[in-house]
């Protein structure tokens, strides 16, 4: 009974019919009001905040099956990063589709999750307080909002 409830496996799908698959997701990053206006005057000094966030959003959807361990690699078919500056941080979302056996769930959480880390990344110099701490910095809110096949 013990090896039983330590096995490990991937789940067989090779007979599920093929369907166009979308998940959504979202999420938060709570930042200083400085920072803040630091993104939108577009004065970061690593650089464009939402541009690298949106792109490494991208590379994590496809190295999702890398990422966490027993997901299927599937083929992506769309990617879409959005993220919208508000006076608290920026919302993050990301939709991921794709024409296959298995949903992307996975997929979008990993993309939206790599897309708020690479905001945290790029702004972390002016988050930090005196002694090096976040105090104020937090990633909130990762949740699906949506999940559908057709």
């Amino acid at each position: 009974m013990g090896e039983e409830r330590e096995r490990v496996r991937m789940v067989e799908i090779t007979q599920k019919k093929d369907v166009t698959r979308i998940a959504k997701a979202s999420g938060h990053i709570r930042l200083r009001p400085k920072t803040v206006k630091k993104i939108r005057m577009r004065d970061v000094e690593k650089g464009n905040v939402l541009a690298v966030a949106k792109t490494a959003g991208i590379l994590a959807a496809k190295q999702t099956p890398i990422i966490v361990p027993l997901c299927h690699p599937i083929p992506i078919t769309k990617v879409s990063i959005d993220a919208k500056m508000e006076d608290s941080g920026v919302t993050v979302t990301s939709e991921i589709v794709s024409v296959g056996k298995t949903g992307v769930e996975m997929e979008a959480l990993t993309s939206l999750s790599a897309a708020l880390l690479t905001i945290w990344d790029m702004v972390k110099k002016y988050e930090k307080d005196d002694s090096g701490q976040y105090p104020d910095t937090v990633i909130t809110d990762i949740h699906i909002v949506k999940k559908e096949k057709k």
